[in-house]
């Protein structure tokens, strides 16, 4: 049972699979990412070791570092996740009290109310040079 437990947590393809599903990510996509088949990332996904280089490539498409992928233990996640999301005492709600939008708006509307007062100055300027 040791033995077992040992090549899990050293099996580079399994954790590559179960990070990908734990990113809501199908094989296909991976596949997609990286530009090669979803029979090679199966396989892959199968493999006890992996090169660093390709561990790499599949580590920037899936949003972590290789370090993670060899360091991950499902049981650590499961235990972040419990504790992140399940401890109400601890939970802070963070709700967005204005609108993104109406502000990205706002900042768009101040920048060109900017633009034309800079424009307008420039303007005066070029009127002064030629009345000298």
């Amino acid at each position: 049972m040791e033995t077992a437990e040992k090549t899990n947590r050293n099996h580079l393809g399994r954790k590559i699979s179960r990070i990908r599903e734990l990113r809501g990510m199908k094989q296909e996509t991976l596949a997609a990412e990286l530009g090669i088949s979803q029979q090679a990332i199966s396989k892959l996904e199968q493999s006890e070791e992996i090169e660093d280089s390709t561990l790499e490539k599949v580590a920037k498409v899936l949003g972590v570092t290789a370090e993670a992928i060899k360091n991950f233990n499902e049981e650590t996640v499961f235990n972040i996740i419990g504790n992140t999301y399940n401890d109400n005492s601890a939970s802070l709600n963070f709700m967005c009290t204005f609108n993104p939008l109406e502000r990205l708006m706002q900042a768009l509307d101040a920048n060109k109310e900017l633009y034309e007062r800079l424009l307008a100055s420039e303007q005066e300027k070029v009127e002064i040079l030629k009345n000298k």
